[in-house]
């Protein structure tokens, strides 16, 4: 017993503060990386590089001198497939970095708009919204936020005008030019319109959910956008953030929910000029 005492109690002694630290932060890392995938087809990826690192050690330890030399192999070859099949998970991930309390100090003089124009846009898309959901007109509105959307830019038309209810209700009236698509809000202007959003790569949705959904749910899954869908068939009104979608909202609880995510939780010396894009998510 003394001699496991002291065997350990020199352990310690090797022990640097360094090593410490190191530990733990490659701890939090590893923490963090699962926290992010775990809802994601990475998971299962992690699951299968875990198994195969567990059978490269038995594989030498049983002399199978054929199965180590594959599954090394595999390995190798492995590390390098993940970087392509999956980009968008690991781009994903480290937008969701980017977009971090650590991400955010560096901060590169990001736009910002005051108080009384902010709360005047979510009135007019509100207003929009719901006069859209009333017509049952179609429409998909695209709020920017950290994450610049300059690839889904490009896919639409630049009009770069005022945000107010009756153009986005126009923008949408069936059988005109830039109907068919999405409109991108960039800070408090309607920066582009008939623009084509990614759909989302979920197979276990409801099929009452029509391309607008899967579009609206694609675009919040690459990137932190708010995305308003007005059903054409139904009329009813969603969010999608993240990746999740809120269903049947009114003009109130729309409101609500874009008020939560486009203000920000300042300080009170910092309340006249605050960050669009800053705010819950959800």
């Amino acid at each position: 017993m003394e001699q496991i005492f002291d065997y350990f109690s020199k352990f310690i002694q090797l022990i640097k503060i360094t090593d410490i630290i190191d530990i733990i932060i490659v701890a939090i890392l590893i923490y963090q990386l699962l926290k992010m995938i775990r809802e994601t087809r990475a998971l299962q990826l992690v699951k299968g590089i875990a198994i195969l690192f567990l059978f490269v050690p038995i594989s030498a330890w049983m002399n199978l001198t054929a199965v180590n030399y594959i599954l090394k192999n595999v390995m190798q070859i492995g590390l390098f497939s993940v970087v392509v099949i999956f980009q968008p998970e690991l781009r994903s991930m480290l937008e969701r970095v980017g977009r971090s309390k650590v991400g955010k100090l560096i901060d590169f003089g990001s736009p910002q708009i005051g108080d009384n124009k902010l709360q005047n846009l979510i009135d007019e898309i509100v207003i929009a919204t719901v006069n859209l959901s009333s017509a049952k007109t179609g429409a998909l509105i695209v709020l920017e936020r950290e994450t610049k959307l300059g690839d889904i830019v490009k896919s639409g038309t630049i009009l770069n005008a005022e945000v107010t209810s009756s153009l986005l209700e126009n923008i949408f009236v069936p059988n005109t030019p830039l109907h068919d698509g999405a409109v991108i809000i960039r800070e408090d202007k309607i920066y582009t319109a008939a623009c084509v959003l990614p759909l989302t790569s979920n197979t276990n949705l409801s099929r009452e959910l029509g391309t607008r959904h899967r579009a609206a749910l694609g675009m919040s899954e690459v990137s932190d956008a708010m995305v308003i869908v007005v059903s054409e068939e139904t009329g009813k009104i969603s969010i999608a953030i993240n990746g999740s979608l809120t269903r049947n909202l009114n003009g109130e609880t729309l409101k609500n929910a874009l008020e939560r995510a486009l203000t920000p939780k300042a300080a009170p010396s910092e309340s006249n000029k605050i960050k669009f894009w800053k705010g819950a998510s959800k």
